[in-house]
């Protein structure tokens, strides 16, 4: 069952993520990927199967775990998770405006 985050549930009191950069909504999907929408309507897809599956992952190793990787959060406009792994939300609205579909590179 996909899990929705909306920003406004996730961010601090007094913080108005206004730039359309930001990541407004993420779904989990199957396969480690993340159905986005941003401010400005952007939509598209986050594939991060080739990081997560990676060797040189870092970081971001931990979300193979799938409960983990569902826990994904929306803070400020960036998607997060509780291990402190995090995407750049002005790089996420790139390349999703750009390519519909963006698969995080390792």
């Amino acid at each position: 069952m996909p899990i929705e985050t909306v920003t406004q549930e996730h961010r601090p009191a007094g913080v108005i993520a206004a730039a359309s950069w930001r990541v407004r909504t993420v779904n989990v999907q199957q396969g480690y990927r993340l159905s986005i929408t941003c401010n400005d309507g952007t939509s598209g897809i986050v594939d991060m199967s080739a990081l997560v599956n990676s060797a040189n992952a870092g970081i971001f190793a931990a979300l193979k775990d799938a409960q983990l990787f569902q826990q994904v959060r929306i803070e400020l406009g960036a998607l997060t998770w509780p291990n402190g792994a995090d995407l750049d939300p002005l790089w996420v609205h790139e390349e999703i405006k750009e390519n519909k579909t963006w698969s995080v590179p390792i």
